[in-house]
């Protein structure tokens, strides 16, 4: 069999890591059962006996392949948590998706992931490994915002770092992290990005003539909006460079077909690695299902509900066998982590053209209908198949995930507070459990709520003044006296509590684990970009 002095590194830095986290985890006190290595990673359970078991299938595979795994992150826009098939969806809301629960039933089946409310934050997260609040990018860039810093010039990416190691690194369709010089893919780890630097709703505004009269109507207006953005169309670019329009979006067909436009990149990215015998990260972020919804050629109608969104969930369904067939065909499917889920739940301010959630409340709040979200990992001959898990698992924990899996874990900068947490014993393991306690939500930069166990936490709460209105018509603010608590596994739909008189004893490890979360930030302060911090250096 053939060997490769890479191999080991899994072995020795996980090692002496599982070493010092068994030796401090008897230090554990209270309701904690996590373990810091060091004051500006977030504290993790340690699970040695599944972190062997998962390091020992790197080990085999990277003896098999001679290089590390590729990574395939795909990150579909306000998807809810309950529309595909594997969350209860799919046919029954008159959308199929076969390739989508394929992944789930030959993979493993997250069923409390965890994204941000809004799409910005849920992107700056996963690629940093760190909390909004931290990085200033607290809320969606608009074309017409000013940041007054770069972001960028002090946060560092995933795909930064692996690009620095070996990896070819590649993001397709959406971005919505800036479009100043300085803050776009290419300037930020990417080798390559294609796709746009905003979101649907940004271009369409100007198509729909029926939903948008009042901007497209008036001339001035028109010329305004429009000049807001110098890439109002589907660019490209490639590390060192300048961003090249390939076409601007001017017609619903041609938004209606970008994601298209998408799937060919990342397919062709993909062939290319494979050519070049070099491992991949990629990010594959779908503009749909963001309101508005055009139909792709050939998929007008294709749902049985006869629904824009549904329709636009069909085609998505599609473009995933797409990327996975190509892995399959290219051989890379034994080498590649896929990780299939939504940036936040759904957008239910654009009903009826958007998802489903079984949860309470949808995108914009911090109810579990506005971050839980579906999320699949799938590795054949790694991750056993059928898995599902209640595990806790937050979109940040991808950062630290991938770096480890690309052997650099110990390359993350020391500088800055991660938030994230590496979960590669609770994904590759065969019985694995999570390795996060607990996860934090915030609106925009404050901090709102926590679930731990099965028990979610609020402190700060968002109140929708009618239905379908969680951003339009909602007003957010503090509890009265004590947290509201809930057990999701009773009542997952947040409906009513008794925070202080069935679940007064989980005042303690709620605030327990709210205190040690808000000592964080005395080191590692919020940041402010002029999008607005709030709330001060304190998640309370």
């Amino acid at each position: 069999m053939k060997t490769n002095k890479h191999v080991f590194r899994y072995s020795l830095a996980a090692s002496l890591t599982l070493i010092a986290a068994t030796s401090q985890a008897q230090e554990a006190k209270g309701w904690d059962r996590t373990v810091r290595t060091a004051d500006y990673l977030e504290p993790a359970i340690p699970r040695p006996t599944q972190q062997q078991a998962a390091l020992e299938k790197l080990r085999q595979v990277e003896a098999r392949t001679g290089r590390k795994p590729n990574i395939l992150i795909v990150l579909v826009d306000d998807m809810g948590y309950g529309d595909p098939g594997a969350y209860g969806g799919g046919a029954m809301l008159g959308a199929p998706t076969p390739n989508i629960d394929s992944l789930a039933a030959r993979g493993l089946k997250l069923t409390s992931a965890y994204a941000t409310p809004v799409c910005t934050p849920s992107r700056a997260a996963l690629m940093t490994g760190r909390i909004p609040a931290r990085s200033g990018l607290t809320r969606p860039l608009l074309a017409s915002d000013k940041p007054t810093k770069n972001p960028w010039a002090d946060e560092v990416t995933a795909a930064k770092l692996l690009s620095q190691n070996g990896y070819v690194t590649g993001l397709s369709g959406k971005w919505h992290i800036g479009e100043a010089k300085g803050m776009q893919p290419q300037d930020v780890g990417y080798d390559e990005f294609r796709g746009f630097l905003s979101v649907v709703s940004e271009y369409t505004q100007y198509m729909n003539l029926a939903k948008y009269s009042q901007l497209m109507l008036d001339a001035e207006r028109l010329k305004t909006f429009k000049g807001l953005s110098e890439y109002n169309g589907i660019v490209e670019g490639k590390k060192g460079g300048d961003l090249k329009i390939a076409y601007k979006l001017e017609t619903p067909q041609q938004m209606g077909n970008v994601d298209q436009d998408f799937a060919n990149f990342s397919v062709d990215f993909i062939k290319r690695a494979a050519q070049a015998r070099k491992p991949f990260y990629l990010i594959h972020a779908f503009a749909k299902v963001h309101f508005d919804n055009y139909p792709g050629d050939g998929y007008l109608g294709r749902s049985a509900a006869k629904l824009p969104y549904r329709d636009a969930v069909v085609e998505i369904d599609d473009i995933v066998g797409r990327l996975t067939k190509t892995l399959e065909e290219t051989g890379q499917a034994d080498n590649t982590l896929v990780f299939f889920t939504s940036d936040n739940g759904p957008e239910e301010d654009s009903y009826p053209d958007s998802g489903f959630t079984p949860f309470r409340s949808g995108k914009g709040t911090t109810w579990e209908g506005g971050v839980r979200v579906p999320g699949i990992a799938y590795w054949p001959g790694v991750i056993k198949p059928g898995r599902v898990s209640d595990g806790l698992f937050d979109l940040m924990d991808l950062f630290n995930t991938s770096l480890a899996l690309g052997g650099i874990e110990n390359k993350i900068p020391t500088e800055r507070y991660i938030d994230g947490v590496n979960q590669t014993a609770f994904l590759l393991a065969d019985d694995g459990d999570t390795c996060r306690q607990a996860v934090f939500s915030y609106n925009q930069a404050d901090f709102s709520a926590i679930r731990w166990a099965n028990f979610k936490g609020y402190f700060k709460v968002v109140q929708s003044e009618q239905p379908f209105a969680n951003i339009s018509m909602s007003t957010y603010g503090p509890i009265a006296v004590a947290p509201w608590i809930f057990d999701v596994y009773r009542d997952p739909k947040e409906r009513l509590t008794r925070s202080n008189g069935d679940y007064e004893w989980l005042y303690g490890p709620i605030l327990q684990l709210q205190a040690a979360h808000a000592a964080t930030f005395v080191k590692y302060p919020k940041k402010d970009i002029g999008l607005g911090i709030g709330g001060g250096g304190d998640p309370r």
